[in-house]
């Protein structure tokens, strides 16, 4: 059996976001973490968040509804940037902000090659 591109990028996709929804789920510093943001809910946004993560990371492993299960994520990854990654950017600079936003950048990347062009099955 032959692996082709679009089928490791569903994997490495799938990968980091299922593992991300579990420590979600799993890690009490999560809790913590949502709590420090400031968001509304934050238990039940972390909740959210992270079945989202599990769903979606699922569904594209199995390269099922690819494009609708890639647009939530990307929302996720955009708020995550904004959230953590921004303040770095406004009071550590450019190039803290470049290190800390490596893993979520190349995330948004495949994310978005992966909505553009990996088609999923639709039963």
């Amino acid at each position: 059996m032959q692996l082709n591109t679009a089928n490791w990028i569903c994997y490495a996709i799938g990968y980091v976001f299922i593992t991300s929804g579990v420590m979600k789920l799993v890690m009490p510093e999560f809790r913590q973490t949502f709590f420090n943001l400031g968001l509304p809910f934050p238990e039940s946004t972390l909740l959210l968040i992270a079945i989202i993560e599990l769903a979606c990371g699922a569904l594209i492993i199995g390269r099922m509804y690819v494009r609708q299960a890639v647009i939530p994520l990307i929302i996720i990854m955009l708020g995550a940037i904004y959230l953590t990654k921004f303040p770095i950017l406004m009071k550590q600079g450019i190039v803290s902000f470049a290190f800390h936003a490596r893993l979520d950048i190349v995330m948004l990347i495949l994310l978005f090659i992966c909505w553009k062009h990996i088609r999923g099955k639709t039963f």
